[in-house]
């Protein structure tokens, strides 16, 4: 009886074994590097353009993907792209599509919208751009993974994804929204700063992405939301930085470009 029992046990612990293996996707891909937490092991790449992830074996990765930065305008920063973490994403075998969204343009009336980025069918919306104080400008910010800020309320951000924009002043814009927290309503003449983005750390180092890009103003500009949201500014905004997200900061005369944004993929190799 007790051999049968061990025999049983040592069965079972091949089935669970060989059952974990196949749940854990696998790809060909050269890996960007690889780590140890807490006795697993990880492979993982990192996607700063787009490209393509070629899955050997059908299963389950966790993904990070952050979309491009909306644009500032004339006052308004723009929100940051959307920041998106999915844990036991599941990815069919072949040759999957990645795309990493670039930040959108910034202008004197709309910032424009960042571009998604996006893993097979797993997508992170980009950041809505920020808008201006006067004609022919929507009083609104523009909607995105965050929204952008706007003369008279904030663009809406996607849920799961981002927050929305602050509002602005007279002769000031609101602060584009950040993954993490809302943009800073203006004060007369006094740009409000981005909001804050999120940290992750799939790539075994914790980085912040997807700041907001503050607003501009007469007498002062927004500061940028952490993770790569540009400044705001009296004369030309501050791009958002490139492969985190962070929507560009507003000007008094012109806003700047959004950020673009990043992917990074995730497999357990044990």
């Amino acid at each position: 009886m007790g051999t049968a029992r061990r025999q049983l046990g040592y069965v079972s612990s091949l089935t669970t074994q060989a059952v974990n293996t196949l749940a854990n996707a696998d790809f060909s891909d050269s890996a960007t590097g690889t780590y140890t937490d807490s006795g697993i092991d990880y492979k993982y790449i990192t996607y700063t353009a787009s490209g393509t992830l070629t899955t050997t074996r059908a299963g389950f990765a966790d993904l990070l993907i952050v979309g491009g930065g909306g644009g500032g305008s004339n006052r308004g920063g723009g929100g940051a792209g959307g920041h998106l973490v999915v844990t036991s994403a599941y990815l069919p075998a072949g040759t999957l599509t990645v795309t990493v969204g670039g930040g959108g343009a910034g202008d004197v009336y709309f910032g424009f919208n960042g571009v998604a980025s996006r893993v097979d069918s797993y997508y992170a919306v980009g950041g809505g751009g920020g808008t201006a104080s006067g004609s022919p400008s929507d009083p609104v910010g523009l909607v995105g993974g965050s929204g952008g800020g706007g003369r008279l309320g904030g663009g809406a951000g996607i849920s799961g994804q981002g927050s929305n924009g602050g509002t602005g002043a007279s002769g000031g814009g609101g602060g584009g929204g950040g993954a993490s927290a809302v943009g800073v309503n203006a004060t007369t003449n006094n740009g409000g700063a981005g909001g804050a983005g999120t940290s992750t750390s799939l790539n075994n180092s914790a980085t912040t992405r997807a700041g907001g890009g503050g607003g501009g103003g007469t007498s002062s500009g927004g500061a940028g939301g952490t993770g790569g949201g540009g400044a705001g500014s009296t004369t030309t905004g501050t791009a958002g930085t490139v492969n985190t997200g962070g929507g560009g900061g507003g000007g008094n005369t012109v806003g700047a470009a959004g950020g673009s944004g990043i992917v990074i993929v995730r497999v357990r190799t044990n």
